[in-house]
């Protein structure tokens, strides 16, 4: 019996709806980083466990990515999807948001178009 309601009180903390309060206001950030030795950079922001993000590429590639976060405690991984001009087509992202203070969270990403990425970004 009680591995059972053991097993019932962790389905329920997963699966029960959290609170978004502290996601309504948008948190953007930047993103630096390098596919083929040529500088890439980006803009985005996350809000409700959705971003977007703006970013270029080498070429000349501009697109845009929608990604979706997984909520976590403490680590936010994300996958995403993006559309690139310059004959880039369709772009795959994925990576990791970690909070390093209350109000500035880190991270590091991967684009297929952009390359490997570094993150900065605030909350308010």
């Amino acid at each position: 019996m009680q591995k059972i309601l053991g097993v019932a009180v962790s389905l329920i903390s997963l699966l029960a709806p959290s609170q978004v309060n502290s996601q309504r206001i948008p948190q953007p950030w930047v993103s630096v980083g390098v596919n083929d030795s040529d500088p890439t950079f980006a803009l985005g922001a996350r809000a409700i466990n959705w971003g977007v993000e703006l970013g270029t590429g080498a070429d000349g590639a501009t697109g845009v990515d929608v990604l979706k976060f997984i909520r976590a405690p403490i680590v936010s991984p994300y996958v995403g999807l993006g559309l690139y001009s310059a004959d880039k087509g369709v772009a795959v992202s994925g990576g990791v948001q970690v909070g390093a203070t209350d109000n500035v969270f880190v991270g590091v990403g991967y684009n297929t178009v952009r390359g490997i990425n570094g993150q900065v970004g605030v909350r308010f």
